[in-house]
């Protein structure tokens, strides 16, 4: 909304000898930049209040698990104010109105309605987990921890991944953006001359795909990453400080994306448009950095399904957009980590009950941060460990790309 503004006053303001002042709100790095200071802003400053707020209507988490030694390590949890991702989602789709550019960018018109929708089904789960009338109304007063079935997360995460990647597709303005980019192989053949800037060969092999498997591979990255994020959140600090570390990476490969020198020089596909992007990503890391502040051990407030499912399926919105889901693999590690080992755990306990009549489990529990908390570590040292590995594979993602 800034941005438009201050592109509408440009010419007035340069007539005036005022345009100097304002024109580095044209600059993408400064924008995405200031993303990050402006939305670490509202979270810290308007937290507190969110935090009294929860306290005061009991929306507060009440953890109950199928296990009594995890119950037993998560009870000190109990009381905790949960769905603190309605300001982590609000402060991010505020930062995007505010510095990119809203009017002209269909990158930035898709991310909002991703997250606006998961943060609404997050939203939707968490109350319908957490209060009273919900789960009366549900399961009889029983306690439990199920809100929303998995089918029905799975129709609306599918569903906007279907919405989201047929907009991708369509918003994309060269045949480029529509290539599976794949680790290690090149898009583009090397430019013939050093510093030539013009449309370049695809490299052999390079596969353009079609809508259909476009939308395919576009929605199942995005719903499954919702999901991988949301089974992280479960120890403080873990799932905020390994997105923080993913939305820093994605800022690095949408300012890649959307340069066409960059793009060319390293052999990615060149996405233009996507440059705004990275004032998302920005918001992103801002708003996780200061949800930080407020979730480090011990936890003041949690982001509940409300925050988790909706940046995770941004971050993938992201990578789906600048064609680089396959290093989202690796940047994400930790989040698929998470999920698979509650795949392999569930799959492994009913493939063994079936052929033993008893369920075996491959993990002392699931997701794989409660196994290491159950084989001794402690929370920090679990959430510390994880922080590493998310680390060193976003640096890992990032070095891939000179290899080619």
């Amino acid at each position: 909304m800034l941005y438009a503004l201050v592109e509408n006053l440009q010419n007035w303001l340069d007539s005036v000898g005022l345009y100097p002042v304002v024109q580095v709100m044209f600059q993408l790095e400064f924008r995405a930049f200031f993303a990050v200071l402006l939305s670490f802003g509202m979270v810290l400053v308007l937290m507190p209040k969110l935090i009294a707020k929860l306290r005061s209507v009991k929306v507060t988490d009440d953890p109950e698990f199928y296990g009594k030694d995890l119950n037993a390590i998560m009870a000190s949890k109990r009381g905790t104010p949960t769905m603190g991702g309605i300001l982590l989602c609000g402060s991010v789709f505020l930062t995007t109105v505010l510095l990119a550019d809203v009017v002209h960018s269909r990158y930035v018109h898709v991310s909002l309605i991703v997250l606006v929708w998961l943060a609404g089904v997050g939203a939707w789960d968490d109350w319908m987990k957490l209060t009273q009338a919900a789960r009366d109304k549900r399961n009889g007063g029983k306690r439990s921890r199920d809100g929303l079935l998995a089918w029905e997360k799975l129709v609306f995460q599918f569903g906007i991944g279907v919405i989201a990647s047929w907009f991708i597709w369509n918003a994309a303005t060269v045949p480029d953006a529509h290539v599976l980019n794949l680790p290690f192989q090149r898009t583009y053949l090397p430019a013939p001359t050093e510093g030539v800037i013009q449309p370049l060969e695809l490299a052999p092999g390079v596969w353009q795909m079609g809508l259909i498997t476009f939308m395919l591979l576009g929605s199942f990255m995005i719903a499954f990453t919702s999901n991988a994020v949301n089974l992280t959140d479960g120890l403080d600090g873990l799932a905020g400080g390994t997105l923080l570390i993913a939305a820093f990476a994605m800022m690095v490969l949408t300012w890649i994306s959307a340069s066409q020198r960059a793009s060319y020089f390293l052999m990615v596909p060149y996405v233009p448009g996507s440059g705004e992007l990275m004032v998302i990503a920005g918001a992103m890391a801002g708003a996780c950095l200061g949800f930080l502040w407020f979730n480090v051990a011990p936890a003041q407030i949690f982001m509940g399904d409300t925050g988790s499912l909706a940046m995770g399926g941004l971050l993938a919105t992201i990578a789906v957009c600048v064609r680089q889901e396959a290093l989202l693999v690796l940047i994400g590690g930790v989040f698929y980590l998470e999920a698979l080992s509650v795949i392999m755990q569930v799959g492994w306990f009913k493939f063994t009950r079936i052929r033993f009549g008893e369920g075996r489990r491959i993990l002392l529990c699931a997701p794989a941060h409660h196994h290491f908390q159950q084989a001794g570590w402690k929370e920090t040292q679990v959430v510390g460990r994880f922080y590493l590995i998310a680390i060193t594979l976003a640096i890992v993602a990032l070095v891939s790309l000179k290899l080619r």
